[in-house]
């Protein structure tokens, strides 16, 4: 009975000690200590500071040059659609709560503007975002064939390093078929009418 007490004190023991390995210890990567941007760090501006800057104004100063260059989310991330449809898709305001429920912003300029995010998401309001990009009706551009050849970094190729824009802007002439052709032309690929034309 002694021997039988013993080991189910000393497997509590050896189980009790495993949880807080498990649990209460932290890991390698915690140990390392915060993690470091490998960018350069972007420049503070404040929402009224966008005036100077090219491209729309939109209703909520989102950052592509922190989110996209600073913390290096993918564009897929926010454009969850792109791989599959021929929009890219705009961000729901429930893809951009995924992290702003917690991540509250590190300025007073970012605080201000995720309020409006989170305002918009407790009011259950869409973001009417400015359209940057437009193609005329009659010219279809599907954007998954075009990431499926090129890989995720494909937007780049039209929509410039928007990793490096605190707002987006147009960059090259989408709207041009020249444009189109060259880009057709140097990659060695269709100039069918209908590729993108039906």
């Amino acid at each position: 009975m002694t021997r039988r007490l013993a080991l189910f004190v000393g497997g509590a023991a050896l189980a009790g000690i495993a949880g807080v390995m498990a649990f209460g210890a932290p890991t390698r990567a915690q140990q390392a200590g915060p993690a470091v941007a490998d960018s350069i760090a972007s420049t503070y501006l404040a929402a009224s500071d966008t005036a100077d800057l090219l491209g729309p104004r939109q209703p909520i100063f989102f950052r592509h040059d922190l989110h996209a260059g600073q913390f290096k989310m993918q564009c897929q991330y926010c454009h969850y659609s792109v791989n599959v449809s021929p929009e890219p898709g705009i961000p729901s305001v429930e893809t951009c709560m995924g992290c702003h429920a917690v991540v509250a912003g590190s300025d007073s300029g970012g605080r201000a503007e995720i309020r409006k995010l989170r305002t918009a998401w407790s009011e259950k309001q869409p973001i009417e975002w400015v359209r940057v990009h437009f193609l005329p009706r009659h010219v279809h551009f599907p954007h998954q064939v075009h990431v499926a050849a090129m890989g995720p970094n494909a937007c780049a190729t039209c929509h410039g390093d928007v990793s490096r824009m605190p707002q987006v802007f147009k960059v090259n002439n989408v709207n041009n078929m020249g444009w189109c052709i060259s880009c057709h032309v140097e990659r060695q690929v269709t100039r069918d009418c209908t590729a993108c034309h039906y």
